[in-house]
């Protein structure tokens, strides 16, 4: 039997646009002639799955519709919620479709990861497919690579899952990786009888309003209107709080591959960073007095920059009323000036520049300086640069 994908593509976007009014959806933004949507749906085409599943809501349907029709998708189903309860109830819904066999193995996708080394990320999952029980459920770890705080870890004692954390700062994280702790992806694998059996013991209340739902559904070209009356009355609860830290039988699939949710604007530097081959343009080279700059990608309302500062080359002292901006130091010990604040980085660290605050770079050492910036604003042009002190005599 094939491994029914189904793809959870809610997300607002908050985290990356914390005091727009209109969040872009993390899963639509163009990064360059892709989304991390499109990346999910070329995932499933591989031949250990069968047709996908999207749950999503309303807003969503039209750019779900377009994303399917592009990546040539033409077998699927929509489940579209009517309010947001959070993963539990969107989850349960999908796994409660009719068609879906009750020995159906189900493979629950973010539709706003990035994954690379595919063929080894479907390799686990096939190998695991006999593994898959009545009543297990299996989840996926990957090897940290820095001890960050913006992800949940969990600990394993062979395989089985003994205990998960929720985003722990960063000297506890540094303590998790210690004891083999591994990011928790947010990717779940199991049985729909597996899921039937964990919500009717943990959370009842789940089950019968989100069976409600899907009883009382309206289905057309696809496409299943959950029942709004039953679906509001279910508990808003995240998966992991209403099952994963509820059962004992819990295994995990443990992945040493690049994986990132592009959740924060530094993951977002850091993959154009890594790919900045794809996007370096000699036309987008633009040549200053400290150094020079690349534009690597404009987006909607962001643009991607690799920043070079040649030794001794300082930037204006200045400030921005249009934009923020977001830096990842990659080579050199940059000083920076932020405010009334004055230090150095290293490479991999970060920094976030609000709107309207006083920054500048400096690099007093030998070796060169490079930065990724993302300008996040509605005006992302140079002629956004109020200067206050400047070596060059820039300041007329």
């Amino acid at each position: 039997m094939k491994i029914r994908p189904v793809i959870l593509c809610g997300g607002a976007g908050t985290r990356l646009w914390p005091k727009a009014k209109k969040h872009q959806a993390k899963q639509f933004i163009d990064f360059g002639n892709w989304t991390l949507l499109g990346k999910t749906l070329e995932r499933v085409k591989a031949s250990i799955y069968d047709t996908p599943i999207i749950s999503t809501n309303a807003k969503y349907l039209k750019q779900v519709k377009q994303h399917l029709k592009k990546h040539k998708i033409r077998k699927f189903k929509i489940v579209l919620e009517p309010a947001k309860r959070n993963t539990a109830p969107a989850i349960l819904s999908t796994a409660l479709i009719k068609d879906i066999p009750n020995k159906q193995p189900l493979m629950f996708l973010a539709a706003d990861h990035l994954i690379e080394k595919v063929a080894l990320f479907n390799k686990a999952i096939k190998k695991n497919q006999k593994k898959l029980t009545h009543n297990n459920i299996f989840i996926f770890g990957i090897k940290p690579t820095i001890p960050s705080s913006e992800f949940g870890y969990f600990l394993t004692k062979n395989t089985k899952v003994t205990r998960f954390i929720e985003k722990p700062k960063e000297a506890k994280a540094k303590q998790i990786i210690s004891k083999k702790g591994y990011w928790n992806s947010g990717m779940f694998y199991l049985r729909k009888d597996s899921i039937i059996n964990n919500f009717k013991k943990y959370q009842p209340n789940i089950y019968r309003n989100c069976n409600n739902a899907l009883i009382k559904a309206k289905y057309k070209s696809n496409v299943y209107y959950l029942n709004k009356q039953a679906f509001t009355q279910a508990t808003a609860k995240s998966f992991d709080y209403a099952i994963l830290e509820k059962t004992k039988d819990i295994n995990a699939i443990k992945l040493d591959i690049p994986w990132s949710d592009l959740g924060s604007w530094k993951e977002i530097c850091k993959m154009y960073g890594r790919n900045k081959k794809h996007y370096y343009k000699k036309k987008n080279v633009f040549h200053k007095p400290w150094g020079s700059y690349v534009n690597l990608f404009n987006g909607k309302e962001f643009l991607i920059k690799e920043l070079y500062v040649k030794p001794k080359g300082i930037l204006s002292l200045q400030k921005h009323h249009h934009r923020a901006e977001h830096w990842v130091v990659t080579h050199g010990k940059p000083k920076i000036t932020l405010d009334k604040k004055y230090f150095t980085m290293k490479p991999d660290e970060t920094i976030f520049i609000p709107l309207g605050a006083i920054h500048r770079i400096e690099n007093p050492y030998k070796k060169p300086v490079k930065i990724i910036e993302a300008q996040v604003g509605s005006i992302l042009k140079e002629t956004d640069i109020v200067r206050y002190q400047d070596i060059y005599g820039r300041i007329k």
